[in-house]
């Protein structure tokens, strides 16, 4: 590769850190435990779980085998999400929690636009890639874009019924790689890709968040809704765009019900 040849890596801004977490209830044991111990329990938890609710906390009930119930949290950095995990631990209604996954990951804005222009600007101001100017000078350039983004890099937990919440890869397969497109392929696709969810915004909030590094997959897409069906048309139409049909891999999809935390006993 040139010295002049700009990096193939499209820019990113990072926001918020993310933590989705599944539970299963161990019924036979929480069926087995007194109705006056099953109230104090179930107090402590809605106290705890009340505060991190407030924090940018959201508690959901999971339709189907997977589990039972996710709660989904947005902090500002990491060692907040280790707390809140040492937090749960320590309640006494955790002893009839069996957790069967998680998810890590940070809220994340693609920027293959951006990046473009970005590259364009630092080459024609004579700027050799991945010296200590090109990394200044980039950081010069997205410091505008990340104070006008704050609110999409750190977003509340919206207030919709549903949710739905799904991991994600780019293909690296035998016959089509994503990461051996070219950026302004890549660009285009990714423009082209994003018209269809702009086409829902009213209807759907969609966190998109990255977990190179931190889980098994790449990205993890949150969406949010009072229509539950509305999850349905609009995967199903981003089905048909290039980017999913010829570069897209599914983990598994987790779909539930938002629950105040006042609801507990309910869910129990």
């Amino acid at each position: 590769m040139s010295t002049n040849t700009p990096p193939p890596v499209p820019l990113t801004l990072e926001g918020a850190a993310v933590l989705h977490q599944l539970f299963r209830i161990d019924w036979s044991s929480w069926n087995a435990v007194e109705p006056a111990k099953k109230d104090s329990i179930l107090e402590e938890a809605k106290h705890v779980l009340f505060t991190l609710e407030g924090d940018n906390s959201g508690l959901f009930s999971i339709l189907g085998h997977k589990g039972d119930l996710m709660m989904v949290h947005f902090r500002a950095g990491f060692p907040a999400l280790e707390e809140i995990e040492r937090t749960i631990g320590r309640l006494a209604l955790n002893q009839y929690l069996v957790q069967t996954t998680s998810y890590v990951s940070v809220v994340e804005l693609g920027l293959y636009e951006s990046t473009q222009k970005i590259y364009a600007t630092l080459l024609e101001r004579g700027v050799t890639p991945h010296t200590p100017e090109w990394t200044s000078g980039i950081e010069e350039l997205l410091a505008t874009q990340r104070k006008a983004m704050t609110p999409r890099l750190f977003p509340e937990i919206p207030s919709r019924r549903y949710i739905c919440f799904y991991p994600m890869d780019r293909l690296r397969g035998e016959q089509k790689n994503w990461y051996m497109e070219p950026l302004p392929v890549r660009a285009k696709l990714m423009h082209e890709h994003g018209l269809i969810g702009r086409r829902y915004a009213d209807v759907v909030k969609q966190i998109i968040s990255g977990s190179i590094g931190f889980d098994d997959w790449e990205w993890g897409v949150t969406l949010f809704a009072d229509d539950p069906l509305v999850f349905k048309k609009l995967i199903y139409e981003m089905r048909f765009d290039e980017v999913s049909a010829v570069y897209a891999k599914f983990g598994q999809f987790y779909f539930g019900l938002r629950h105040p935390v006042t609801d507990l006993e309910k869910l129990f």
